[in-house]
Formats: C-alpha cells, sequence, structure tokens
C-alpha cells in the first residue's frame, strides 16, 4: 500500500514522502490517525506543489541569509566591554553581547543560541573568532574585536 505522509513520522520517513507500508499499517495506524493520505493521482499532485512551496519558501529564506552573511563579513563587528587597568575584563564576551553587536553593525537581528565563539575565552582585549549557523546550509565564520567601553 503506498501512502504520502501528512507529518513526519518516526522510523518511517518525512512529511510528503510517498512510501510503501503493509496495508494494516496504513489502514489502521497512519490513516484513521490522519498522519499519511491514499497515493492516489490528486493527492500526489498536491504533496508535489506543498514540497516546490516549501523549496521556493526555503530558497527565499537561503537568499536572506546569504545577504545577511554578506553582511557580517563586510563589517568589522566591535564589542564594547568594560575593561580593568590591567586589560583584562570584568567578567567576559558573551553570545548576548556579541548578537548586540552584530544588530548594531548590520541591523539584522540575530538568535544568540546560534553563535559560537570557536577561539578561547574572551577575557581580554583583543580579536577573536565566532561562528554563526544561521541554517544548516548556512554559517558562517567572522571575526570579532573587543574594545574598551
Amino acid at each position: 500500500m503506498q501512502v504520502i505522509l501528512i507529518e513526519n513520522v518516526k522510523g518511517l520517513g518525512k512529511a510528503n514522502d510517498t512510501i510503501e507500508v503493509k496495508g494494516g499499517y496504513g489502514r489502521n495506524y497512519l490513516l484513521p490517525r490522519k498522519l499519511a493520505l491514499m497515493a492516489n493521482a490528486s493527492n500526489k499532485k498536491i504533496a508535489a506543489e506543498i514540497v516546490a512551496q516549501a523549496n521556493r519558501r526555503e530558497e527565499k529564506v537561503l537568499s536572506q541569509y546569504e545577504g545577511l552573511v554578506e553582511k557580517i563579513n563586510s563589517e568589522v563587528i566591535k564589542v564594547g566591554a568594560k575593561v580593568g587597568t590591567t586589560g583584562k575584563i570584568f567578567g567576559s564576551v558573551t553570545n548576548v553581547q556579541l548578537a548586540e553587536a552584530i544588530k548594531k553593525a548590520t541591523g539584522e537581528e540575530v538568535d544568540r543560541r546560534k553563535i559560537t565563539i570557536t577561539s578561547e575565552e574572551v577575557k581580554q582585549l583583543g580579536e577573536y573568532e565566532a561562528q554563526l549557523v544561521l541554517h544548516p546550509k548556512v554559517k558562517v565564520d567572522f571575526n570579532f574585536e573587543v574594545i574598551s567601553e
């Protein structure tokens, strides 16, 4: 029996996949729980259109992310921190401060959870590296500079 999955089903497939299942499993589990549809011609066309729309949305989002990557690479990200007399920072620079600095430099808001500081802990003035993962296909490594406020 061929069915088109409506939702992701663990161990079976992702949404809009056309799969082959045993008749009883499809009729008694997948169809009544609205996890799948019968794979007839009209449902296949609907699933193909849904996949095409999702691909167009994905391309649009990826192009927006590519624009953000270009902005980040073209700008110098500067993070201000309070510094003692020896040049050490009070505390350390965090993802939150880095996200705010990116917003200030590029005008684009970035989720702090997507930023990873790849160099050692930021406890002194200087240049450091970080990585921003906007999408599994779009990652950007960038340098940022810690300056005194």
